[in-house]
């Protein structure tokens, strides 16, 4: 993995890294090892996923993904290049496993990482204005312990939550490709399937992370219309669990009012009764 050198200080904890930051380097909450096996192609990926005994372990593999060649170079160029504000930080440059509970009640599925957002800080949702207004609602709604997600060794928790997203790596022009949609899709689906037996409330960012839930969720969709994605939206699965719709607390939506603080404080506060039997 290419570095940029010299080395820079993580902005809390002051120890010195490359950008992108290599696996097994002591970054804060970095899953991975040196020795952590890395998917090059889609075909690995697929095998890595399902193989994975536990979800730290696909988290890692998740963390050093190198399937997709033009999202390698994106993230790794912006990790290098990196936005003048954040010139004086090593930027993680790497995909994004999932962050939060092992044993979930809410799952929130988002996009995919923001250029000098996650792939910066290695967290998902994190150092962006979308993962502010994010958190933001999470701490109002009692899912998570801070209302602010710097970056990964700011002690942030939950019991209760598990934040991912469909597509791992920052894309350019916060657009990934249908290949690479594909390629990445094996992740997410090996991830629910570890977590779906403690999860009450998928709650989706959007119309993208709809669908992408309508297809983890099939085998309890089978047989009904197809559910049509809307804010607030509420889909009641067999299991009974509870789908839910959210607009994507992207600065453009929150901007423009389309998506306000305190609809998702209905969302999430929706969220947090259902995931605790209310």
């Amino acid at each position: 993995m290419p570095g940029n050198d010299p080395r820079l200080p993580h902005p809390r904890t002051g120890r010195l890294f490359g950008s992108p930051v290599p696996p097994g380097a002591g970054w804060p909450g970095d899953p991975a090892k040196r020795t952590t096996p890395v998917a090059h192609t889609a075909a690995e990926v697929a095998a890595l996923a399902a193989a994975a005994p536990s979800l730290p372990l696909l988290d890692a593999q998740v963390s050093v993904c190198r399937a997709c060649p033009r999202l390698v170079a994106w993230r790794e160029d912006v990790a290098v290049q990196k936005r003048r504000a954040f010139a004086e930080q090593p930027y993680w440059g790497r995909p994004i496993p999932g962050w939060g509970a092992r044993r979930p009640r809410v799952l929130i599925v988002g996009l995919a990482p923001a250029a000098h957002g996650a792939n910066r800080t290695g967290r998902v949702f994190t150092g962006d204005r979308s993962g502010d207004q994010l958190f933001a609602a999470l701490f109002r709604a009692g899912l998570v312990d801070a209302g602010v997600s710097i970056d990964a060794a700011d002690g942030l928790g939950t019991r209760d939550v598990r934040i991912v997203a469909p597509v791992r790596c920052a894309p350019p022009a916060n657009k990934p490709t249908p290949d690479e949609r594909t390629t990445c899709a094996p992740w997410l689906t090996a991830e629910w399937q570890r977590v779906r037996r403690h999860v009450r409330v998928v709650v989706t960012l959007g119309g993208f992370a709809w669908q992408v839930a309508l297809g983890l969720l099939a085998d309890e969709l089978a047989g009904r219309p197809k559910p049509v994605f809307g804010h607030g939206a509420q889909v009641r699965l067999d299991s009974g669990a509870v789908l839910l719709g959210c607009y994507h607390p992207s600065q453009q939506n929150m901007f423009t009012g389309r998506l306000t603080p305190a609809m998702l404080d209905d969302v999430f506060t929706t969220a947090a009764a259902l995931a605790h039997g209310q």
